[in-house]
């Protein structure tokens, strides 16, 4: 339920009208700005600051509707990073449990990576990367159809997910990041890896969990 006019203009004097998500639109506005991969967005949020510190808004059900992004959220995931260049990745969900998800870094930084994986993409094999860090409060938008994966870039560094469907452990599925297919570079030749990430097989463009 919205809080009574009185109350938020008791809070935020400035307010004047209402978004559908129930706080002034001009109070915290998201910043969509698409990525060179169709469908990929880095997300910011636009603080409104004062003596107290700061409001913005995360995420917004009808922005993300008025951006044609997925808003479903059925999940929220925590990777806790100990050391400085771990590497994750790269991972997605095969159908019929492909899955968009929102990602952002809530302590230290990271360098996030995505691959699109659709075959009928313009942007079919080539990747993108984004720092996003507890500072600067960014997030990357993930479609379903990518791959995903960071690397790390200071010790006790933790990322925050969004995700749009259910972990299921029978549908995950990765490629590999040093993958000669996609040529990801990565900033660390420091690099702490699980077995399974380095143990991925190379590329294969016929596979049928692709879409």
């Amino acid at each position: 339920m919205a809080a009574p006019e009185s109350i938020l203009t008791l809070c935020y004097p400035h307010v004047t009208e209402k978004s559908g998500c129930g706080i002034d639109a001009a109070l915290s506005d998201m910043i969509f700005k698409e990525t060179k991969l169709k469908g990929a967005y880095v997300v910011e949020c636009e603080p409104i600051e004062d003596d107290r510190g700061f409001f913005a808004r995360a995420f917004c059900r009808e922005e993300f509707e008025r951006h044609q992004l997925n808003p479903c959220v059925v999940q929220c995931n925590i990777s806790f990073n100990r050391k400085k260049g771990t590497l994750r990745g790269m991972h997605y969900q095969a159908k019929p449990y492909e899955e968009a998800r929102l990602v952002r870094c809530t302590r230290g930084r990271i360098y996030d990576v995505i691959v699109d994986l659709r075959r009928e993409s313009p942007g079919y094999k080539q990747w993108e990367a984004v720092e996003l860090t507890a500072d600067n409060r960014l997030m990357l938008y993930v479609p379903e159809g990518f791959a995903h994966g960071f690397q790390t870039l200071e010790d006790g560094s933790e990322v925050f997910y969004q995700m749009s469907e259910s972990y299921a452990p029978e549908y995950t599925r990765g490629v590999r990041w040093d993958d000669p297919a996609f040529g990801i570079q990565w900033p660390l030749d420091d690099r702490l890896l699980s077995v399974r990430d380095q143990s991925f097989p190379d590329f294969n463009a016929e596979n049928p969990d692709l879409r």
